[in-house]
């Protein structure tokens, strides 16, 4: 089975299941599957990511309160740069797998690296549909994002072809180098938003 050269929505639906329910299995058949960067992302990728941003325009439109009940617009705008976000996020931490392969005797290969990094993001981008949910929406998707480096670091030896004393290190470090690029990343976007709602709010266009 393969995603990665289309929007298949049942081959979508069938890995999405796979890679939760067993993914140490399914990491072996995702490794020899023939795929491109532009397909993981097209096929796979961009789609999933698309639930948090949707969940959160449902969630405030339902459930913000009367003093914080952000326009359409302006929530669209936040769920828009919150997607943005989290596609160049991958992309990074794909690279950031790749480049790092060589230090632990891994095998350099962008396009593994590449398959680690968007399918090892399924568990959260799927629980994102929670944070509809005011109060557990949140705990929910951070329990999933736990699951998710559980599942990453199945992937690691698999994907990369590490030797297995290296995997968790190498599967540690990576984690690491991903999570401060990504607060940077998340730094910028949150400047950014925090700019837009101030200026929406001076000019009455934020709130309603």
């Amino acid at each position: 089975m393969t995603v990665v050269e289309g929007p298949k929505s049942a081959n979508i639906i069938a890995r999405v299941q796979a890679i939760l329910m067993r993914p140490a299995a399914e990491w072996d058949v995702i490794d020899g599957e023939s795929a491109t960067i532009p397909g993981l992302f097209t096929g796979y990728a961009c789609i999933l990511a698309a639930i948090g941003p949707i969940a959160l325009i449902i969630h405030n439109m339902a459930f913000a309160g009367p003093f914080m009940h952000w326009t359409l617009p302006a929530t669209i705008g936040i769920a828009v740069l919150s997607y943005v976000a989290s596609l160049i996020g991958v992309f990074i931490i794909g690279f950031i797998i790749d480049a790092l392969a060589p230090s632990f005797d891994a095998q350099k290969n962008p396009v593994q690296a590449m398959k680690l990094a968007v399918y090892s993001n399924t568990a959260g981008w799927v629980a994102a549909i929670f944070n509809i949910l005011p109060f557990l929406g949140g705990l929910l998707v951070l329990l999933a994002s736990l699951y998710g480096l559980y599942i990453y670091w199945l992937g690691v030896p698999k994907m990369m072809k590490v030797p297995q004393e290296k995997a968790t290190g190498y599967a540690v470090v990576t984690i690491i180098v991903a999570i401060v690029v990504l607060a940077i990343i998340y730094a910028i976007i949150g400047g950014v938003t925090t700019s837009l709602l101030v200026g929406a709010a001076v000019t009455g266009g934020m709130f309603h």
